[in-house]
């Protein structure tokens, strides 16, 4: 074999194992750069994923509030409207002293007062109803006034009972009712 022969087998095999190196080279190339943007895919339908729900996540937080305000304002307005109704209805009891039909539901008190505490009942209303509750309660009227809309507040004669039936206490055990019905 001449020198030649050798030089150009040498060659060949060089070039052989040159080509080979480079198909691998380009292979693993191929294989990174794939497995490059399969990842990046990855990570942006992950990010698009995690938007998305972000996103979901304060539309509801926003649409909750709105909720929670809608309904805050809708029961402040309705508070608004109990509260002016029962301002309403104390003008009417007020009003209501005023009638020929109020000493009947005085005299009617004092009798459920001294049914109740026993007699002697000690007696006490507002200074404009002195006079009727002085007749009606006789001597266990009690002149000092009392800051009420109107009925009367009752005492047992030792001081150990009490009964309380003037309008605004009457209104304020029976507002959740009146509040039921008003908001109806």
């Amino acid at each position: 074999m001449s020198i030649d022969r050798l030089v150009e087998e040498i060659r060949l095999r060089a070039e052989e194992e040159l080509r080979r190196e480079t198909d691998r080279q380009q292979g693993e190339e191929a294989r990174i750069v794939a497995d490059r943007d399969r990842r990046t895919g990855l990570s942006q339908v992950e990010a698009k994923r995690r938007a998305e729900i972000e996103v979901a996540r304060e539309r509801a937080q926003k649409l909750a509030s709105a909720k929670l305000q809608a309904r805050k304002m809708v029961y402040e307005a309705q508070e608004r409207q109990v509260n002016a109704s029962l301002d309403g209805t104390r003008t009417i009891l007020a009003n209501f002293t005023k009638s020929d039909d109020y000493p009947k539901v005085l005299k009617r008190m004092v009798a459920t007062a001294t049914d109740r505490l026993g007699k002697p009942t000690k007696v006490m209303g507002r200074a404009e109803d002195a006079a009727l509750l002085k007749k009606v309660a006789g001597a266990g009227f009690d002149p000092s006034p009392q800051s009420i809309l109107g009925g009367l507040v009752a005492e047992s004669s030792d001081g150990s009972r009490r009964l309380n039936l003037s309008f605004d206490e009457l209104l304020r055990l029976r507002e959740d009712k009146v509040r039921d019905l008003l908001a109806q």
